[in-house]
């Protein structure tokens, strides 16, 4: 009788689109999420792709670990593996086939993104620099005004996403941060 009570509680758990655990029908493990995948080089955006999609899902709570792994004698322990499964095969299929075959041994979402982190994530002075140096030499040449445009606001918007996020409540957060915005627009 308990087994059948577990069961109808993981049903309705998993059935509630707002649960964390719930799976939509169209989720299944050979999903592709996001259309360019990892190859070492393109981690930051690949890594910023995959934030977004697997946010979307409601599973980034499994690949950056505040979801914890239940007990196994917890009602959630099972629709937690499940979930967790589902993060792992949709990052597993985000990857290229080398890199992928080297992460089939890790069981959490978790532990895959960790790795991937800290085999691929640049250091930001190196990728500020870089940034910084297509910023300053960037011209529009031969492209038309919507090219230039987007090539810019690429650069500006990868080159914010390395700064520093200030904890700041005194207010002058606000001034600098209107400042970088005035700064960045063409």
């Amino acid at each position: 009788m308990a087994k059948n009570a577990n069961n109808q509680a993981n049903r309705a758990i998993s059935e509630d689109t707002s649960s964390l655990y719930f799976l939509q029908s169209g989720d299944h493990p050979g999903l592709m999420l996001i259309s360019t995948p990892l190859s070492g080089n393109n981690y930051n955006i690949w890594s910023r792709a995959m934030h977004m999609a697997l946010t979307a899902k409601n599973k980034f709570g499994f690949v950056d670990g505040t979801i914890v792994q239940p007990k196994p004698d917890d009602l959630l322990y099972n629709a937690w593996v499940r979930c967790n499964s589902m993060a792992v095969s949709w990052i597993l299929q985000a990857i290229v086939r080398d890199i992928a075959e080297s992460l089939m041994y890790m069981s959490t979402a978790h532990e895959i993104w960790t790795d991937l982190k800290d085999r691929f994530h640049e250091s930001n002075a190196p990728k500020i620099f870089q940034i910084k140096k297509l910023l300053s030499s960037l011209q529009q040449g031969s492209l038309d005004e919507s090219s230039y445009y987007t090539k810019l606001r690429t650069l500006w918007d990868e080159l914010r996403d390395f700064q520093p996020v200030s904890a700041c409540r005194c207010g002058s957060a606000k001034e600098w941060t209107d400042y970088c915005s005035q700064e960045c627009s063409p």
